[in-house]
């Protein structure tokens, strides 16, 4: 009996020694995950592919198979790898869309303004289990046969144009085919696209405003004449110098007057003015040592505004005041917009993403 006793509470001892061991090596590999944590060059490397087809298998991108895609999911949930795209629900995809974006853009000036907006489309397309197929294009050769084959490529129900402005051939080409056509950082003044883009009279209004409260009565703009969105800028300086008519407002335009030769007029004096609002913060940034450095020969509170927010601002000494545009925001705007016209919307939809304003260092108070 004593035995049988003895024996009992051993074996309770035996399996609550087992028990105690199973949940230290369950910590163990969770502190062990904790201080490695699964990158996609690991699942590339256990699967032998490159880390761009992880990359593009995880965000359900055009051109990666199911079965590709299947396995890196798989393998991405063995290693505990979190991805930001949520997996497809079946392994088909059912929707396709087709982003064009500049190349010039793209790798320009305005790379981090593209890259924001590609983010957020990829983003919002997997959460919508919209497969998205980005192509970098040189703008100036989109043509309808050019967006024809990669459509047909693609097999693509829906394109965006990404800083691409349609012309009639194209517009009439969607219509007679069905094919939904959405406008990233664009606008249609005849409205036949659907399409997102920021504030752009708001914020041309804003900053000027900014430069105004700030005493400033003689302020130049520094534009460009041809896109829809930056016309909008133009229009939302001049209402803002309207609406106070103590001010003074000067147009140059980027077609007629090179960045060289605007500045060249400012340190002249030749504009007679105390502000400059650019159209972007690539220019603005081109002149803050010259018109704002030690040894510039422009008054000390000449100010100096731009538009966009782009990193370079953050990187100008001193900081360049602007007006901030949220990227992404656009990405997932256009991505919606796109979604509602495939389950049938036929309303034209222009939708504008807010602006604010980074007061920055560039901005001075006049006495």
């Amino acid at each position: 009996m004593a035995f049988s006793i003895h024996q009992h509470a051993a074996k309770r001892i035996y399996h609550l020694l087992c028990a105690i061991n199973a949940n230290i090596a369950y910590w163990v590999r969770v502190q062990m995950a904790l201080v490695k944590r699964a990158s996609q060059a690991d699942i590339a490397e256990q699967l032998g592919v490159s880390v761009s087809t992880v990359s593009r298998a995880l965000a359900n991108e055009i051109g990666i198979s199911d079965a590709v895609r299947r396995e890196v999911q798989r393998v991405a949930r063995s290693l505990g790898y979190r991805s930001k795209h949520p997996p497809l629900v079946s392994g088909k995809v059912d929707r396709r869309a087709l982003a064009l974006v500049p190349l010039n853009s793209a790798i320009g000036n305005l790379a981090s303004f593209y890259h924001g907006i590609v983010e957020g489309m990829r983003a919002q397309a997997a959460e919508a289990g919209i497969a998205l197929d980005v192509r970098l294009v040189h703008e100036d050769k989109v043509t309808l046969d050019l967006v024809r084959k990669q459509v047909a490529k693609s097999g693509a129900q829906a394109v965006v144009l990404a800083g691409i402005d349609p012309d009639d051939d194209m517009a009439q080409w969607a219509e007679e085919t069905g094919t939904v056509i959405i406008l990233a950082n664009g606008s249609d003044p005849l409205m036949r696209f659907s399409s997102v883009s920021p504030a752009n009279f708001y914020g041309a209004y804003m900053a000027t405003k900014h430069l105004i409260d700030q005493g400033h009565r003689k302020i130049l703009h520094y534009t460009y004449q041809h896109r829809p969105t930056i016309r909008q800028r133009r229009r939302g300086f001049e209402a803002a110098i309207a609406d106070h008519p103590d001010a003074e407002g000067a147009v140059v335009i980027s077609n007629e007057h090179s960045s060289r030769e605007l500045l060249s007029g400012l340190l002249e004096n030749k504009y007679d003015v105390t502000a400059v609002f650019c159209w972007n913060d690539s220019v603005a940034v081109s002149m803050v040592d010259a018109l704002l450095g030690q040894d510039s020969p422009m008054a000390e509170n000449f100010s100096l505004i731009g538009f966009d927010d782009l990193p370079i601002a953050g990187m100008a000494n001193p900081r360049l005041s602007t007006i901030r545009v949220d990227r992404e925001a656009i990405g997932r705007g256009v991505v919606r917009l796109l979604t509602s016209q495939l389950d049938g919307e036929s309303a034209v939809q222009q939708l504008e993403i807010g602006v604010s304003l980074v007061e920055g260092e560039t901005v001075h108070k006049l006495a």
